[in-house]
C-alpha cells in the first residue's frame, strides 16, 4: 500500500475538490489535516478536542458535518467496529474495496487494498442488479508489535509492557 505524507493528502484533496466542483472548506480542510497527521484511526470526539485548540468554539455538529463531507468524498473511511475513522492512502480511486485490519489490542488501523475481493463482491452486486458504489470489509486480530507481547513469554526478561490495557475503542488513552 502506498502511504502519503499529510501535505500530499491535502494538496491532493484540494485539487480533488476542485475537480469535483465541490467546497473543501477551512474546518473541513482542518478535520482533514488532523485525520491526516493521525497513525492510526481517530474518534471523532478525539477531532473535536485536537480540532477546539484552533477553533475553541467548535462543536460536535461541526466535526460530524466535516467528517460527512469527507466520507462522501471517499477521502476517509469509517472503521465501524471501533466508531471511528481513517484517512485513505487510495482516495484517487473512490470506488476501491478497502480492508481495514483493526488490532483488538491497540486499535490500530492499516487500510489495504482488495483487489481479488474486489472482483468477487462486483460479482455478487451485478447478480443481484445491486449498484456497488464503496466497500469496506473489516477483519480483527493483532498487530505486529501487539502479536509479539502476546507471543512473549519471557516477562521478567523482556523489553515489552506487559501491563498496556488493551484498546477497545478509537479514542486515544
Amino acid at each position: 500500500m502506498s502511504t502519503m505524507m499529510p501535505e500530499q493528502i491535502m494538496t491532493q484533496a484540494e485539487k480533488l475538490c476542485l475537480q469535483r466542483g465541490v467546497r473543501l472548506t477551512t474546518q473541513r480542510a482542518e478535520v482533514l489535516r488532523l485525520m491526516a497527521e493521525q497513525q492510526g484511526s481517530i474518534s471523532a470526539y478525539d477531532l473535536l478536542d485536537q480540532l477546539r485548540v484552533s477553533e475553541p468554539q467548535a462543536k460536535p455538529p461541526t466535526v460530524y458535518r466535516a467528517l460527512d463531507f469527507l466520507l462522501e468524498q471517499g477521502f476517509i473511511h469509517r472503521v465501524e467496529s471501533n466508531n471511528s475513522y481513517v484517512v485513505c492512502h487510495h482516495f484517487e480511486a473512490p470506488a476501491h474495496t478497502s480492508v481495514m485490519l483493526v488490532c483488538d489490542n491497540c486499535a490500530a488501523v492499516t487500510e489495504q487494498q482488495a483487489q481479488g475481493v474486489e472482483k468477487i463482491i462486483t460479482s455478487l452486486a451485478a447478480q443481484a442488479k445491486f449498484t456497488l458504489r464503496h466497500s469496506v470489509i473489516e477483519a480483527h486480530g493483532l498487530c505486529v508489535k501487539c502479536a509479539e507481547v502476546d507471543a512473549c513469554d519471557q516477562h521478567d526478561h523482556c523489553d515489552h509492557d506487559h501491563q498496556v490495557e488493551p484498546k477497545r475503542r478509537g479514542r486515544k488513552s
